[in-house]
């Protein structure tokens, strides 16, 4: 039996051919890797555009900040809801796919369109690629009976130093309404470990930070295995009031793939979370034919069926179908000069809220690397209810769940409420 520490060990005898060869291009390309074309074992039939649901598949964390009066527990409300979103955001793949795949990298104007409903009550997500090259996620995640929504975009820029280092651009704003608050979440770094071995997962990086309107900051110290505790996914984070950095009013620690523990300044337990055993909401989306042609499950239908049966040959032709067709579209509108209609989101070249809070922690708004700074555009978001095909299923509720050939969401069928 092969030894895990073996190269390759985790790739199948007839894949480990081209492993090797992905693992020698890599290490000697010089440029952005997710240029590179990765072997068809470890490609994902999900868009990278559906990563933005992974911020709120806990709607009832998502929301909580909003029934906490006291500025400094509603603060830590948010880093906990933040801690809460890692795994699904970093791990989930990993978890249900046996390794981290590489995601379908989506076209522009790509939609990922959905709702959770539960005991929160509605919380919609519009998710829309708003810019191709560079590669540019924006997304909006909101939730009207509670007063609170998340926009943001991300980019990544990846490279390779002993391993695939990605740092990631862009961030995310929190606004709850009950208070006027806003909250400035920062991305953390990340890379690939278990490369060699065929078995690749996420491991976190750096630190990243979480900054208010109403003078608190998180910071999130990511350490990997950690050199104290010995396990992987591990961090520290720390909340203090702006006016005194060095009092810190809360501190957590633990595994973001795990559990991790809440402690007041004194460091007495307040409680544990379980990101490992807490269950996601399923994510209702509209089933293929009631969707718009944007939108990423059947815009990549073809593509996902041909990954999930393993053949790649179908997986090529199709996806080169996609690629042909976004050139040609983009030859046109050069022809007329004109450039793509973002549906939800408009662009600009600064922030004024961005302004405020970046400066604290350190972070600036790097526009030049996203084609600027995305903002959710509500006249854009009302003319899109309008159409005839409405973004957001509204009357529908799901009907019978059937996971997706990766299993990343809920793709399921939907009937009209009686």
């Amino acid at each position: 039996m092969a030894s895990s520490k073996e190269e390759g060990a985790g790739v199948a005898p007839q894949n480990k051919g081209s492993w090797s060869s992905f693992l020698k291009s890599i290490a000697s390309f010089s440029g952005d890797l997710s240029s590179l074309t990765a072997p068809p074992f470890i490609l994902s039939s999900t868009s990278l555009v559906e990563y933005s649901s992974y911020w709120a598949e806990h709607p009832s964390l998502f929301v909580a900040p909003a029934s906490e009066q006291d500025p400094a527990k509603r603060a830590l409300a948010v880093l906990k809801w933040f801690l809460s979103t890692l795994k699904q955001q970093y791990s989930s793949r990993n978890d249900k796919l046996g390794s981290e795949k590489k995601p379908l990298n989506p076209f522009l104007g790509e939609l990922f369109l959905g709702k959770w409903v539960d005991t929160a009550g509605t919380t919609n997500l519009v998710s829309e690629q708003v810019s191709h090259h560079p590669p540019v996620t924006a997304y909006c995640i909101t939730n009207a009976k509670h007063g609170v929504s998340l926009q943001g975009y991300n980019a990544q820029k990846a490279s390779f130093s002993r391993t695939i280092q990605v740092k990631q651009i862009g961030h995310a704003l929190l606004h709850i309404d009950a208070y006027n608050e806003d909250y400035l979440i920062t991305l953390p770094s990340l890379h690939i470990e278990g490369l060699i071995y065929g078995t690749p997962f996420v491991e976190l990086n750096g630190a990243s930070y979480i900054v208010s309107t109403s003078g608190y900051t998180s910071k999130i110290d990511y350490s990997g295995r950690g050199w104290l505790s010995g396990k992987k996914n591990s961090f520290t984070a720390t909340l203090h009031h702006n006016d005194k950095p060095k009092e810190t009013l809360f501190h957590v620690d633990g595994q973001w793939t795990d559990s991790f523990t809440l402690k007041d300044a004194k460091k007495h337990e307040i409680e544990t979370y379980s990101p490992k055993t807490s269950k996601t909401t399923p994510l209702i989306i509209a089933a293929l034919d009631e969707q718009d042609p944007l939108e990423s499950r059947r815009a990549w239908n073809a593509v996902a069926r041909a990954i999930a049966n393993g053949n790649m040959d179908v997986t090529s032709v199709e996806k080169s179908k996609i690629e042909n067709s976004q050139r040609e579209l983009r030859k046109q509108e050069s022809a007329e000069g004109r450039t793509w209609e973002r549906r939800y989101f408009s662009c600009t070249q600064k922030d004024e809220l961005f302004e405020r809070l970046g400066p604290k922690v350190g972070e600036t708004l790097e526009a030049d690397k996203t084609g600027g700074c995305w903002r959710w555009d509500p006249e854009k978001s009302k003319k899109q209810e309008q159409v005839k095909d409405k973004a957001l299923p509204t009357n529908t509720i799901s009907a019978a769940p059937a996971a997706p050939a990766d299993g990343t969401q809920t793709q399921a069928p939907l009937k009209e409420l009686k």
